[in-house]
């Protein structure tokens, strides 16, 4: 059974960059798909960014060119470098797997794994 455990949230100003980690067991490479979604208060999850084995990286377009998801398998961690945040990306961030390949499909109702969140809040 894969854990995740995710850090790296805080807060920030507008134009400002943090580094979320998600720490995975037991073998992240086990996972065909990881992905980081992000849920305000009184919206819905969304996906954010995907990984998937074969090393494509689909982002959702709000976040594109800012943002940048990576893994260190032999860490088993995942990462979202994030830059020039934005006051909408305040969120809790999430990061989930699945044993299949995702390719661009960001539903969260296709992963089955799921770490507690990290708080990120962006203030203008």
């Amino acid at each position: 059974q894969v854990q995740l455990v995710e850090s790296g949230g805080g807060s920030v100003q507008a134009g400002g960059s943090l580094r979320l980690s998600c720490a995975a067991s037991p073998h992240i490479a086990s996972s065909r798909c990881m992905g980081w979604f992000r849920q305000a208060p009184g919206n819905e999850r969304e996906g954010v960014a995907l990984i998937n084995l074969d090393g494509s990286t689909p982002y959702t377009d709000s976040v594109k060119g800012r943002f940048t998801i990576s893994q260190d398998n032999a860490k088993k961690t995942l990462y979202l470098q994030m830059h020039s945040l934005k006051p909408e990306d305040t969120a809790m961030y999430y990061c989930a797997a699945r044993g299949a390949y995702c390719y661009a499909d960001f539903r969260p109702a296709l992963f089955a794994r799921w770490g507690q969140g990290t708080q990120v809040t962006v203030s203008s």
